[in-house]
Formats: C-alpha cells, structure tokens, sequence
C-alpha cells in the first residue's frame, strides 16, 4: 500500500532566500510525525505549500499513490489536508457553531440551516471531547479549548491530515493534556497528524516517528524506538550538546534584592521572602497558577504589592509602576512577547530603543544617532537575524523576537533581571544563545530570576532555585539539591523545604 502523503524533491526559493531544497518524506495512515528543526530550518514553508498557502517551485506531492498539485487552501481542504496555525483563526464574536461551518454553512430552503449546524457541531465537539452548547460564543472560551474547537473545525471538513504549529505554545499542563489525549484519539480513527514543536517532551509522547529538517533539507529521520532529546538535539543542531547549558557556577556577590513579607493581589494571603544576589541566576519552578509570574509582575510595579517590604540595594523600594521599578535597576522579560513585550508592527530598531528613548531625547526631539547606536550594539550582541534595522519584528521568527525583546531591556544596563519563560516558543539554536546570554549577564554582577516550566532548564541554569505552590514559597533548593524529583515535591506541595 502506498503511504497516505509523499513528499518528494520539493524545493522553495524566495527572492534572496532559498527555504527549502529537496525535502522528501512520507507520512502513513493514522500516523503522527513530527516535524522539527531550528527557525529558519523550512518547516513552516513546508507547511504552508502542503496546505495550498504555497506552492513549490520545485518537487512533487503524492497523496495515496496519485500526483497532486495544491494550488489554493481550498484545494487542500477538498484533499483532506487541514493547516491548524499556531496562532488560531477563530472569530471570537461567533458561536462555535458559526466558527466550525463558518464559509461552509450548510442551507435549507435558501437560509442557513442552524438546526443542521447545531447537530453537527455537537458530534464534532463530541471527537475533540468538548461537551459545550455550539450556541456558545468562541471568545468565552479558553485558549485550551479554543484550541479544541480549531482541531474540529479542521475535522468538519473530513480532514485526513491535520498539520499542527505549535499546539501547545500558549496552554496550560491540563489542556496540553487534553490536547495529547485528543491526538492520540485522531490517530486511533485514521487521523494522520504532522506535529510541529520545540517541546521535546511533547515529542517523545507523541510521535510515531520524527522528521528533521536543517537549513531547507533532510537532516535525518527517527523511528519510535530511536526518539530521543539527545538524537533529536543531535540532528537539529548538526553537533552533539554534550554541554547544552552554559551555566558554570561561581561564588555570588552582594544582596541586591531583598522581598520580606511581600502579598501579591493573586495571593494576598500569603507573604514571600527571599534574597537575590549579583551575579547570581536564581530559577523559579511551580506548576501552573502557583504565583511564578504574579510574583515577578508585582516586583516589577506591573500589579503593586498589598503588603511586604522590598529592599534594592540596601534601599527600601516602593514599587508602585514599572517606571519605579526601572528607575530601580530592574528589568522585566515578560512571559508573552508579542502581547506585553514588543509592538508588533514597529521595526527593530524601534523595539529596542523604545524603553531607554527618553534618555536619548534632546528638547524633546528623537536622538536618531543614539537610536542607531543602540540597536547596532543589541542587534549584534544579541545576535539578532534581521534583513535591517527597519525589518517590521512581526516577520522576525519568535527566536529573534525575542532577543529583541532582551536587547530593549539591556540597553537600559539593569542590575536585575527578570525573565519570565525566556526560552518559550523558540527553537534549540536560540535557547542555546539565551542561556549563554544570561550566563555572560551574571558573570558581568548582573542578578537574574528566572520564571521557566521545564525543569530541565531549571535544573541546567540555575545557582539555586525557589519553587512556588499554590501562591507560598514553598522552599528553595541548592544547586547540588536540584532534581526533578526535589522540585516537583515542592512544587506539589508534598513537603517544604527552608527558603
């Protein structure tokens, strides 16, 4: 029997650019296969030309065995192919039940039929395992189920192929576990998804096998049995990463931060304490709603404190806006970049100057040469890929974003700096550059606490790391007590250790 979907030979240029070149590989029936690589690696080009966005300039497309050509979205519809984007299209003002047939409303006697589309929508639900009223509005959802109910769209047109960017790059550990039983439910029906991801994890759950792409091409392939991080790493990177975190432990400097008694609005009722200091990297664990990015937000004036005392070295600090906390030596990553840390439509430039430009103004007016300064000195300490300075971030991948991101706050030359999932939604290249960035900072005496929900990273960069349950610190745990178990004992509340 022929595979359900072959790739072969396929290559995409762009002016100055050459995306893909010569990629081939199958995808069977009722099989996940992921597919990864570095941004910039092809693998959202390749997306796009299987789901009829775009199409190859070179190759060839198979689907059971017969030749075709996918010339519109419309078209890889017809052919069962369905493209879920990382970044969901749903109208949030309609029902789900309008979103699911939403083009494709089915009609009687010249009206659309609402009964048919309730009906429907109630099995299509039912698949992604969602027992909502179709009548609901998509906008009261969460981001999980908005997630489901995107997959059921996609379902709704008899889809064979669901191809799937980044599911889990804004749900919570519940919903990504829904969203895993989900999958392995398609599968089990016939369902063959191709599985983008920078989460290994997810892939090592999931995939019947793995598919890597390096600069354009075929990097190699993994069966089950051979999936691993360390292979995966291995051909995504082209080089084994024996040593994948920078971190080398040194002696800290002086108390910077002191948080005594502090009460977030989240958890008012309980009071944290803890001490940071320069040129350590503190890492902060705990599950989802434990308060890790709460804590940080009122540290940094975004949410004022209801009670507590915060001392910045040696000064009591009253951090009622961001611009306090600035003006205090700090600096916050967030943990959503394109909401809260860049302006999407403005260029690089723009983004990185943006929190120092006041110090840069002469009577009031732009101090370009400054502005100039400043990026070409973030823009290559940083590493950032960009065409130019005036690149619009929006069409950077999310790597380069987020170094931007970093590059704004750097310019600002903080004593202390927090970091709230530097390394979430990037690829392994980028991570690698991230944590070589944060171990040059504190090597320089500058103070980091990091927020990140992969203990992995917790683990490989941390001095020390504190671990919150439930909105209290739970304890605090040395370099050589870090483990996933030792962390995940606190962060479940199971027992405490001294903070």
């Amino acid at each position: 029997m022929p595979e359900l979907l072959e790739i072969s030979g396929v290559g995409k240029s762009f002016p100055g650019v050459r995306a893909l070149h010569d990629v081939s590989f199958a995808v069977g029936a009722a099989e996940v296969v992921a597919v990864l690589g570095e941004n910039g690696a092809g693998k959202s080009t390749l997306m796009k030309i299987l789901a009829g966005v775009q199409m190859p300039d070179t190759g060839s497309i198979r689907l059971e065995g017969a030749p075709v050509q996918i010339h519109s979205v419309e078209e890889g519809l017809s052919l069962g192919i369905a493209l879920i984007h990382q970044e969901l299209n749903l109208a949030t003002n309609l029902s789900i039940g309008a979103n699911l047939f939403l083009g494709r409303e089915p009609v009687k006697r010249g009206l659309i039929d609402e009964r048919e589309i309730e009906l429907r929508s109630r099995k299509l639900l039912g698949r992604v395992g969602l027992d909502l009223d179709p009548a609901t509005l998509v906008g009261d959802l969460s981001i999980g189920r908005q997630q489901l109910v995107e997959i059921a769209k996609a379902l709704s047109t008899n889809a064979r192929i669901l191809i799937m960017d980044e599911p889990t790059s804004s749900l919570s550990q519940g919903e990504t576990e829904r969203l895993f039983e989900v999958v392995k439910d398609l599968r089990q029906n016939g369902v063959s998804i191709l599985y983008i991801s920078h989460r290994l994890g997810e892939v090592v759950e999931l995939a019947d096998r793995v598919v890597v792409l390096r600069d354009g091409e075929n990097a190699g392939e993994l069966a089950r049995a051979e999936i691993n991080h360390d292979r995966m790493v291995s051909l995504m990177v082209g080089r084994d990463l024996a040593q994948f975190y920078a971190h080398q432990p040194h002696p800290p400097g002086e108390v910077v931060l002191s948080v005594s008694g502090l009460r977030t609005p989240a958890h008012p009722s309980h009071g944290i304490d803890f001490e940071l200091r320069a040129g350590e990297i503190v890492g902060m664990a705990g599950l989802v709603g434990a308060g890790r990015t709460e804590l940080l937000e009122t540290l940094f004036g975004i949410t004022p404190a209801v009670g507590g005392t915060v001392i910045v070295e040696g000064v009591p600090r009253t951090l009622v806006n961001p611009r306090a906390a600035i003006a205090a030596g700090m600096a916050l990553v967030p943990e959503d970049r394109k909401q809260q840390g860049l302006i999407l439509e403005m260029a690089v430039a723009d983004n990185i100057s943006l929190a120092s430009i006041s110090r840069d103004q002469r009577a009031g007016f732009l101090n370009f040469a400054a502005e100039r300064r400043i990026t070409e000195e973030m823009t290559e300490r940083m590493r950032i890929k960009t065409p130019s300075s005036r690149q619009i971030v929006r069409f950077l991948s999310g790597g380069n974003q987020q170094k931007v991101v970093l590059g704004k706050w750097l310019a600002m030359k903080p004593r202390i700096l927090f970091l709230d999932e530097p390394t979430r939604g990037i690829d392994i290249g980028a991570k690698r550059e991230i944590y070589a960035l944060m171990e040059d900072l504190a090597k320089q005496g500058v103070a980091i606490l990091f927020v990140s929900s992969e203990l992995e990273e917790v683990i490989g960069m941390s001095d020390r790391a504190l671990v919150m349950h439930e909105g209290r610190l739970a304890g605090a745990l040395k370099r050589e007590e870090l483990g996933e178990e030792s962390i995940m004992r606190l962060a479940t509340g199971r027992t405490t250790a001294a903070a």
